[in-house]
């Protein structure tokens, strides 16, 4: 599943009329570098939720055929959160663990490897962290022995990456807003999360310079620049 229901606002202008996975990086939108490199991991089957100008999302990426997936869209009238979001897609996403990928992330990170990882026996999520950004120095969570917790240092970010049970939501009421955080905690408290250090490449497209940034790095690569 990818998340593309957010409205972007730290990025206006730019979102103001394109949504924001819509945004081109590299040659070509956000959203498309997440659905590429979801096939090339042997992902046939993508759900995406929108909501704001999500009819423009629908209208660029039609059935995924062009891109080898199967897309199936989660529309919500209102953005319901990232936990909201994912209790609304549900019937979409059947009752075996599944992906989930932040729309507005960049990241050369192997999807392959928790398409075959899945979940352990007794956990409800899985997450990737990655070194803490410049805007997020503090971190978000403690990884320690393959465990997420989420007190205690040194602390990592939260990639927008994760595996998931569907039970972590199936409690929560559907088309409600619903964050992620206070389930991925809980869960923490009872020893249920699991998770992974990606040490590659990662960029949180949350402001327009970020996306510059990003964009004259891929297009560096592009030109051989690396």
């Amino acid at each position: 599943m990818i998340l593309a229901a957010g409205r972007g606002e730290r990025m206006r202008p730019l979102t103001d009329h394109i949504p924001k996975p819509l945004l081109v990086v590299g040659g070509q939108p956000l959203i498309v570098w997440h659905i590429q490199r979801l096939a090339a991991a042997g992902y046939r089957r993508v759900v995406i939720n929108h909501a704001y100008l999500g009819a423009q999302i629908e209208a660029y990426l039609g059935n995924g055929a062009g891109l080898g997936v199967a897309i199936a869209y989660s529309h919500e009238a209102a953005a319901l959160e990232t936990a909201g979001g994912i209790a609304h897609a549900l019937p979409l996403l059947g009752e075996a663990p599944f992906l989930v990928v932040n729309g507005d992330i960049w990241t050369d990170y192997d999807f392959a490897h928790l398409r075959s990882r899945g979940l352990a026996a007794g956990q409800v999520a899985h997450l990737v962290l990655v070194d803490n950004p410049e805007h997020n120095s503090r971190g978000d969570f403690v990884l320690a022995d393959g465990q997420v917790q989420s007190e205690g240092s040194p602390r990592l970010t939260f990639s927008g990456i994760g595996c998931y049970h569907p039970a972590m939501f199936a409690a929560l009421p559907d088309s409600q807003p619903a964050k992620l955080a206070p389930l991925l905690r809980s869960a923490m408290q009872h020893g249920q999360v699991s998770g992974e250090y990606h040490a590659g490449r990662w960029y949180d497209i949350g402001t327009p310079v970020r996306l510059q940034e990003l964009d004259a790095m891929l297009m560096d690569d592009m030109r051989g620049g690396i």
